[in-house]
């Protein structure tokens, strides 16, 4: 409980502290509620802090021994009660400590988990190679508020390419195989011209990973797969993005004239690049300059209502760009992404969810 940064978590056991020696001095002595007062550092450490709680416990006990004392002998609760509410406080105080180390843990995890997720999907700054992007990425868990989607933007000699994708399954392994893939991607997407050679690095480093999981014994990883776009900015075709699609869903063109998806492509997931006749196409596209690309995962495609009606993507976009051509701006459509599969869903997220619009600047910058 706060007001203004500062916590008011004493007020209410401070308030019930009063409220039950103003009752009890106005009761009868044959209806006592003195011993009541074991509420008060019961309530505390639920709300307190473990000194707060045990200045509860000390004022429960003096206030308990001095509004006894003052009836006569014969209406007095006594020891009985007294030891109750001594022993009341006394686990009032061990439970707090409880509580206390509890959350304290809980927020070494959530900074272990922070840490993780900027080391997997680190922090892209505004205007990164030379785009307009805008990122989402909400975990199923809200424990681990990481998991197996991944997208990273990686500018270089030969343009800037921008990688989107979900490693299948849950789990520190999905964790581990986004991260080998974002590893091989930084590194590939800068210094490889091709980018169909990209693609194919990207297909070894998840096919060395799971060999890897699978010698350590982990045969739950043995098989894990992940799709994934992968996009090229040429430098020079400012009107084009090259597109190669791994079994992942195509990516909307969204602008103020509308909104329609790319070719969905040929190839297959990454992991699975073994059961393909030939290498994924890239295929060069056409992208109008008023248009951003808006790419998701499975989070946002699959997210159902009530009713178990699946989130219309295209439609919902459609809609909101027909009654403001504003929402084609990278920042604005993840978040129209965003709040809409919440609301479709109820903010109950059955998979990790991921939303990212990216585009070239409407004025190219001088670099």
């Amino acid at each position: 409980m706060r007001l203004r940064g500062r916590s008011m978590g004493w007020v209410p056991p401070l308030l019930l502290l009063a409220g039950i020696a103003v009752a009890d001095f106005n009761t009868t002595g044959e209806f006592r509620i003195i011993s009541w007062i074991v509420l008060v550092p019961g309530i505390a450490a639920a709300l307190c802090g473990v000194w707060g709680t045990a200045v509860f416990a000390v004022l429960a006990l003096l206030t308990y021994v001095t509004v006894d004392s003052a009836w006569p002998h014969q209406y007095q609760t006594g020891l009985p009660d007294f030891i109750l509410v001594t022993v009341g406080s006394i686990l009032a105080v061990a439970a707090c400590v409880v509580r206390v180390r509890g959350e304290r843990r809980m927020l070494h995890m959530r900074d272990i988990a922070d840490t993780t997720r900027r080391t997997v999907l680190r922090p892209l700054p505004p205007g990164w190679g030379g785009l307009e992007h805008a990122g989402v990425y909400l975990a199923s868990d809200t424990e681990a508020r990481v998991g197996g989607d991944f997208y990273d933007i990686q500018p270089g000699p030969h343009g800037t390419r921008v990688l989107v994708g979900d490693v299948q399954g849950k789990g520190l392994g999905a964790v581990e195989a986004a991260a080998a893939l974002l590893g091989t991607f930084r590194e590939a997407g800068y210094h490889e011209a091709d980018l169909a050679t990209v693609a194919e690095r990207l297909e070894t480093r998840i096919v060395r990973h799971r060999n890897h999981t699978a010698a350590l014994g982990r045969k739950a990883d043995g098989d894990r797969f992940a799709t994934a776009v992968l996009l090229g900015f040429p430098e020079d075709a400012p009107g084009a993005v090259d597109a190669v699609v791994f079994g992942h869903e195509p990516p909307l063109a969204v602008g103020p004239g509308g909104v329609r998806q790319l070719p969905a492509g040929d190839g297959l997931p990454l992991g699975l690049g073994e059961l393909a006749p030939a290498r994924p196409t890239v295929r060069r596209l056409p992208l109008a300059p008023d248009e951003t690309l808006l790419l998701v995962t499975d989070g946002v495609t699959e997210a159902r209502d009530r009713q178990g009606c699946f989130y219309r993507l295209r439609d919902e976009v459609a809609r909101a760009v027909a009654a403001d051509p504003g929402v084609t701006e990278p920042r604005r459509l993840a978040a129209h992404v965003r709040d809409g599969t919440l609301r479709h869903c109820g903010g109950r997220l059955d998979d990790d969810t991921t939303v990212f619009a990216v585009r070239r600047p409407p004025h190219p910058r001088d670099e």
